[in-house]
This record gives structure tokens, C-alpha cells and sequence, in this order.
């Protein structure tokens, strides 16, 4: 299995593995809160952070609530508990007579008792809640309400459960304000106390606190309404009820308030662990009751947000998380992991100080906690994966210098050993192979300059630097291409027209900038000459990748060419000779022959002059076509818009007398169109003319010999001659356009000359960017095509302003 997993992982493009772990993660963290949301996975976390937050809204309880507490002293005083119900009656006449606008009277009063009318009586003197027990029965069964014996039901102005349930760890958290399964529904305690004061039946000195933010629970319909209760440290004002019976207490200390009356006594109440026990210690039950009406009143009642709601809203941080892991680095991963976790736990602090609402942040910060982590390691492990394949690709590949093999020592152990020893590896073959770049530069001839994409140098070889040391320049490291280079002069560009060439020598030396227009200049080739008068062929290129793209470095290349210049001064004084001084000699010899045949009666003298004529004649021709062929390869063209259709004519005007001295005749066949092309327009003229003559030369008296000019399938122009002499054999036509080349077919009569046509012809098209074709079978007779470029109309209008 884990075989084809790693199969499966070779075989991923980084981007789209990439994307399946982002989605993956994404996915842990969507599970993540929802097992948080929807289940009881994370309700310890929650009531955790809960209980945190909880304290950092205590907010005081409304003045206007008191505590007549049955503790300690009072059960000293008035002997234990239970109390008579007329003793009992005394206290509740007491805090009457105290002032109290109601009393909510915590004690259970479910058995009779000869003095229950006494109690009743008092508890009509002001308006008294009492509390009921409701027993929840098994699961699938109706819960048993006990009410108050019947004396007490009548005189109480409400009745409700006191009912305080702990969550799992033991501490209370929320109320039922409505409790019950089926008919047995009944309200808490407090609720009929805020119900009468919100309704106006019951008024108080605290009436102005009032607040109708919480819907009368009575209209619930199923089950628990259940709601959190927002403990706070401070606690209602509390006297005792052996102060209140002896009198002892202050005058206004009840007065108008709602007044909660129980036990509190050591060993006789229950005390309950709240989520601020922690800093007030254990509560009682009478305590609860008075900060479960003091939060009705304040509408500070906490309600917690549906599941479904936590789902959804916890998903926004993940999500925010998720598209931060898609495009940030990994330490701005954190920050944004840190900044939504201390986002989330705000945005529930507000939501439960400002609204009342308890949204837990444990769902979201636990997957915000978790993702980062995660994320991490698979990050890590894809980039472990691909650093691990790139270097073993590495570690495979064939060394460059030729060295002799040695086996590699496997390394075994640790994977971050073994990767270790990977890195360590390739970091020495790098390091190697950087020496050997380095050394191989070095070694080069010519001076090399290796800059950046702005033109700045950043090395420069050996030679480059003796070359600078030589002229007395500064080191060219550190200073743009630009300054490196200025100090020469340009001699001539490659391949540009005048125009270019002017504006390029009016713009010297800003062409040299790599981030300038004029760079393709340079690419193609300048030269360029330094303060010693030494010339040299100056190009760019771009540094390429292994993909063969380019880089944004810049490699200029300097190859000396002044011996190669007076080479070509050389053969130019050759051709100077050749055209002009050998050429005058042969034409003196011949006008010499001329006279003296005119002046001599010697039949044998004649005949001598006529065949030194005739030697004079053949090497004042190849003098002629050496001349010629030489221009033709090496002189610069004259490039113009030419028809050819019009050098087709001008080459057959040349070579008629020839075609009429053999009879043989010179078919035209045009269709009345232009061809234009960009060509020299002598030479490709005298081209044309050579292959014409050819036909003439090698063809029998009294043939055709068809010239076409038309435009082929590859939008070139194309020129056939095709004659009807004797042929060329197959296996001399591969070295047909080699110079001083003759053949000769069977059957053909002897020609003269130097075999030096066929090559001009060649040299001149290719120049022009065209080629030769030539067919040919002995007997069958020869066509040449010559195909050209055809000039578009626009380059045209632009050559011709």
C-alpha cells in the first residue's frame, strides 16, 4: 500500500498535490468543527472558556433585590430546622413590615401543619412566590409536580421550580426557566416574579430597571427553556433572620425590594460550585435564585446560539485561515493563525458582553489551532518530498567532468540523515561544478562579461579583466554594461540599414544598455574598436534555464577580429588586383595582338596571335567571374524593391546574341503580374543571366529554352529555366555549385569555362535568403528554379517611403 502511495505522489504535478493536501486540510479542519459544534467532543473546552469569559463581565446585581438568610445564628436563636409554621410567619411579617415589595420565600411547604393558616395569612399581608417540587421521573414517564399544601397555594402570588442543575463537572451554569415533560411544564421561580412586574401587577422601588427584552417563557412549547445564567462576583445585600426578628435591622435595608427569604445554614442548604466560585466561593441556592432574577430584570440572560449557527459562523475563520495557507509564506501563516485565534475569543467576548449571546470560540479556535500544525507538516513533507527527488535526480545524474567512476557509499538510518547526507552531496557536486564554470571561463580566449537583467556586471573573466587592466580601464564588476563598454567606438553594426546604423551611432554608447530599444542590435552582432586600435566583434545573450527559457541575466561576448579585418583588407587589395590591374594587363595584351595582326603577313605569326588571344581572352574571364564570385559572397548588397520579373528580361536582353548565334530560342512565359522582391539588383540580374547562359551553353542548336516567373504554394517567388540540352548525370549534380566545377554529359561538344558560374549563382541566392533547384537527367535536358522571398505590400511601401 504505501508502494502505490508513493507512486501516486511521484506521479502529482507539485501544483496539483499542492492543491489536494490544501483541500485535505481543509476538509480536517470543516470536521474539526463540526464534531465541536455538533457534538459533546469539545464541551469541556467550552464550559472552560465559559466560565474565563464569564468573569470578565461580572457586572454588580440590581440594588433593589435583598437576602433574608435562615443561617447559622438564626437557627442558634430560634432552635433547628424545620421552624414552626408560626415562627415561620413571624419572618415573613417581619420583612412586611421592612418594606418588601414581594417575597420569594424558598422553603418547601408541601406537608400540613395546624399553623398553616397563620403562615398563609401572613404571606397575603404582600405578595409571596413560593416554590414547588418537581421530580423528574424515569425516561418514557411523566414528571410529579408537588405543589405547596393548599393553604399556601391560595395565598401565594406564583408558583415555580427551584430546580438547579450542575453540568457534568458539578458546576451550575443554567436555569430552566421552564421545566417539565407533557402537561407537567412548569416555570422557575423567578420567572412569575418578572412576569408580574413586567405585567404591572407587582411594582417596586427597581421597577425603572425593568426591560421587556425576554419573551414571556410561559409561551415555550416543548421541553426546557433553558438559558445561562451571568453569575457575577458581587451578591445581593444580606441580613440575617435573627436580625430581622430581633429588629436589628437597618430601616431601608428592605424597603421596596424584592426580598428572597431561605436557608442558608451550614448542614441545612446545599452549596453550589458557579463558574465564579473560584473567586466568592460555594453559592446557595437563595444566592442563585437572586442572580437569576437580578439578570431577568437587567435582560442580561444568556442565551447560547443554536448548533447549527456555531457550525456556520466557526467555518469563517477556517475559511480565512485555509486562503491565508493558499497564499501567504509560512511565518505570515502564523501571524494570521495567531490573529484569528485571538479574533475568534474576542468576537465571543463581545457577542456575550453586548448581546447577551454565548457563541462558543472553541469549535473555530481549536481548528485554527490544530490547521497550522497540520498545514505544516504537510508542507513540509511536500517540500521534503520534491527537495528529496530534486537532489536524488541530482545525485543520479551523470557527472560533467570525466571522471573516473567510483561507487557511492549508500547512506542508511535516519531520513533526515539520509537527506542530510543527500544535501551535503549536492552542495560538493555544485561547488564543483561551480569551480569547473568558473575555471572553463576563465579559459576562454575572449573576454566575457556575465551581468544582470538591469546591466549591471557581476563577473567577468580572465580575459576580460587582463583586457581592462590592458587599456587602463577600471575593474568592469560592479559598473553597468554600459559604463564596461563605452569606451569603445563602434566600428559597424551586422545586417542593419543605414538608417538603423546612423541613429544607433548618433544614440553611442546608450545601444550598450541591455534594457534599451537597440538590444536586438547588439544580439545580432557589432563591432566595435578600442583606444589600441584592436577590433572586436561585440554580441549579447541571454542566459538560458534547463528548459532552454530565458533568464534575466546577460552573457556579452567579445571576439577579436582584427586579423580576420586585415584578412579581408588582404583579399579585397586581391580583388582590387584581380579586377583592375590583371584585368587592364589582359586588355593591353589583347589591343597588342590587335595591332600586330594588322601589321603582319605571316600566316604562322597569325595563327600564334590568334591562340595567345585566345588564352589572353579565357583568363581575362575567369579574372572576371573570380571577381564576381568573390563579391558575391562577401560584399555588402545593395538591397532594393525589385521586380523580378524585369531582371528576368534584362538577363535574357544579355544573353540573346548568344541564343540567336545556336538558333535557339528564348520563350517568355508570363502572366502580365509583378513579383516583388528586396534583392541587388545587378547581381541577382548577372545571376539569372549566368543560369540563361548555362542553357545556351549546354543545349543543341535549334532548341526552346522556357523562362516562367510565378508565386508557389509557400508564398515565394519562383524563376524556372528550363532548356532542352543534354543533362547533367545524377551523381555530379550533388557537387554541381562548387567552384572550378565543369562536367561534361555524353554527347555534348566541348565548352569553355572556369566552372565558377553554377557558384555565383549559388552564392547569390542564398544571400538574398532563397534557393537553388536544379532537375536534371542526361538527355532529358535541365531546369533550374530559383525561389525568393516575396516582399509583402507594407514592407514595401516602408522601403520605398
Amino acid at each position: 500500500m504505501r508502494y502505490w502511495v508513493r507512486v501516486a505522489r511521484r506521479r502529482l504535478r507539485p501544483e496539483r498535490r499542492y492543491l489536494l493536501e490544501w483541500i485535505f486540510v481543509g476538509a480536517v479542519g470543516v470536521a474539526i468543527v463540526m464534531v465541536g459544534a455538533t457534538t459533546h467532543a469539545m464541551t469541556n473546552l467550552d464550559r472552560i472558556a465559559y466560565d474565563r469569559l464569564l468573569r470578565v463581565d461580572s457586572r454588580p446585581l440590581l440594588p433593589d433585590i435583598a437576602m433574608v438568610a435562615i443561617d447559622d445564628a438564626s437557627i442558634a436563636a430560634f432552635g433547628r430546622w424545620p421552624w414552626p409554621r408560626d415562627l415561620q410567619a413571624q419572618v415573613v411579617r417581619a420583612a412586611a413590615r421592612a418594606g418588601a415589595a414581594a417575597i420569594v420565600y424558598d422553603v418547601l411547604l408541601t406537608e400540613s401543619s395546624p399553623d398553616d393558616q397563620v403562615l398563609a395569612g401572613a404571606m397575603r399581608a404582600v405578595p409571596t412566590f413560593l416554590p414547588l417540587l418537581l421530580m423528574r421521573a424515569p425516561t418514557g414517564d411523566a414528571g410529579t409536580v408537588v405543589p405547596p399544601v393548599a393553604p399556601f397555594t391560595d395565598a401565594a402570588a406564583g408558583l415555580g421550580h427551584v430546580n438547579l442543575e450542575a453540568d457534568a463537572d458539578g458546576i451550575v451554569r443554567s436555569v430552566a426557566l421552564i421545566e417539565g415533560d407533557g402537561d407537567a411544564r412548569e416555570p422557575y421561580v423567578d420567572v412569575p416574579v418578572y412576569t408580574a412586574i413586567r405585567d404591572g401587577s407587582l411594582s417596586f422601588a427597581g421597577g425603572r430597571y425593568v426591560v421587556d427584552r425576554l419573551k414571556d417563557p410561559r409561551h415555550g412549547t416543548h421541553g426546557d427553556v433553558r438559558v445561562l445564567i451571568p453569575f457575577t462576583t458581587a451578591s445581593a445585600m444580606q441580613v440575617s433572620c435573627a436580625q430581622l426578628l430581633k429588629g436589628d435591622v437597618p430601616r431601608d435595608a428592605l424597603r421596596g425590594k424584592i426580598v428572597f427569604v431561605g436557608v442558608t445554614a451550614a448542614g441545612v442548604d446545599g452549596h453550589l460550585s458557579t463558574p465564579v466560585s473560584g473567586h466568592v466561593g460555594p453559592m446557595t441556592d437563595l444566592a442563585v435564585h437572586a442572580q437569576v432574577l437580578s439578570a431577568l430584570l437587567s435582560g442580561r440572560i444568556i442565551h447560547a446560539v443554536p448548533a447549527g449557527v456555531t457550525f456556520a459562523a466557526s467555518l469563517v475563520p477556517v475559511a480565512f485561515l485555509l486562503a491565508g495557507f493558499f497564499f501567504l509564506s509560512p511565518w505570515r501563516s502564523l501571524v494570521l493563525t495567531s490573529v484569528l485565534g485571538i479574533a475568534v475569543i474576542a468576537a465571543s467576548t463581545i457577542a456575550l458582553r453586548g448581546a447577551d449571546i454565548w457563541f462558543s470560540p472553541v469549535p473555530a479556535a481549536v481548528a485554527v489551532i490544530v490547521l497550522y500544525p497540520i498545514w505544516s507538516w504537510r508542507r513540509l513533507e511536500m517540500t521534503m518530498s520534491r527537495l528529496r527527488h530534486e537532489l536524488k535526480q541530482l545525485d543520479d545524474d551523470v557527472d560533467l567532468l570525466p571522471v573516473r567512476f567510483v561507487a557511492r557509499r549508500e547512506f542508511g538510518g535516519d531520513v533526515l540523515e539520509r537527506q542530510i547526507a543527500l544535501v551535503e552531496r549536492a552542495a560538493h557536486r555544485l561547488q564543483d561544478m561551480k569551480r569547473f564554470v568558473w575555471d572553463s571561463l576563465n579559459s576562454v580566449p575572449e573576454p566575457v562579461l556575465v551581468a544582470d537583467g538591469q546591466g549591471i556586471v557581476l563577473l567577468a573573466n580572465q580575459a576580460a579583466r587582463a583586457h581592462f587592466v590592458r587599456l587602463g580601464a577600471p575593474e568592469p564588476a560592479g559598473r553597468t554594461l554600459t559604463q564596461a563598454l563605452g569606451g569603445f567606438s563602434l566600428t559597424k553594426s551586422i545586417e542593419t540599414s543605414p538608417e538603423i546604423e546612423a541613429e544607433i551611432r548618433a544614440s553611442w554608447p546608450a545601444v550598450l544598455d541591455p534594457t534599451g530599444r537597440h538590444v536586438g542590435i547588439v544580439r545580432r552582432g557589432i563591432e566595435v574598436r578600442d583606444r589600441m586600435g584592436h577590433e572586436y566583434l561585440l554580441r549579447y545573450e541571454r542566459c538560458r534555464n534547463q528548459r532552454g527559457e530565458e533568464s534575466g541575466s546577460w552573457v556579452a561576448g567579445m571576439v577579436e577580429v582584427t586579423a580576420l579585418h586585415a584578412a579581408e583588407r588582404g583579399r579585397e587589395d586581391a580583388l582590387r588586383l584581380l579586377s583592375h590591374d590583371m584585368r587592364s594587363r589582359h586588355a593591353s595584351i589583347l589591343a597588342l595582338i590587335e595591332l600586330e595582326r594588322s601589321n603582319t603577313e605571316s600566316e604562322r605569326t597569325r595563327v600564334l596571335l590568334e591562340r595567345i588571344e585566345r588564352h589572353a581572352q579565357r583568363a581575362l574571364k575567369l579574372a572576371d567571374d573570380f571577381v564576381q564570385l568573390a563579391r558575391a559572397e562577401s560584399q555588402n548588397y545593395s538591397l532594393e524593391p525589385v521586380n523580378l520579373v524585369d531582371a528576368v528580361i534584362d538577363a535574357s536582353d544579355e544573353i540573346w546574341p548568344q541564343a540567336r548565334a545556336k538558333d535557339i530560342r528564348v520563350e517568355m512565359k508570363l502572366d502580365g503580374s509583378e513579383y516583388w522582391i528586396v534583392a541587388d539588383r545587378s547581381l541577382l540580374t548577372r545571376a539569372i543571366a549566368n543560369v540563361l547562359n548555362n542553357a545556351v551553353k549546354y543545349s543543341p542548336s535549334s532548341t526552346v529554352i522556357a523562362v516562367g516567373v510565378s508565386l508557389d504554394a509557400s508564398r515565394r517567388v519562383r524563376c524556372t529555366v528550363r532548356d532542352e540540352g543534354y543533362g547533367i548525370p545524377k551523381d555530379m549534380q550533388a557537387h554541381l555549385f562548387e567552384p572550378f566545377r565543369r562536367f561534361h554529359s555524353p554527347g555534348q561538344p566541348p565548352t569553355n569555362g572556369a566552372g565558377l558560374g553554377m557558384a555565383f549563382i549559388k552564392a547569390v541566392v542564398v544571400r538574398h535568403g532563397g534557393e537553388v533547384q536544379v532537375d536534371s537527367a542526361p538527355g532529358q535536358g535541365t531546369a533550374v528554379t530559383i525561389r525568393l522571398p516575396v516582399l509583402d505590400p507594407a514592407a514595401m511601401e516602408a522601403m520605398t517611403g
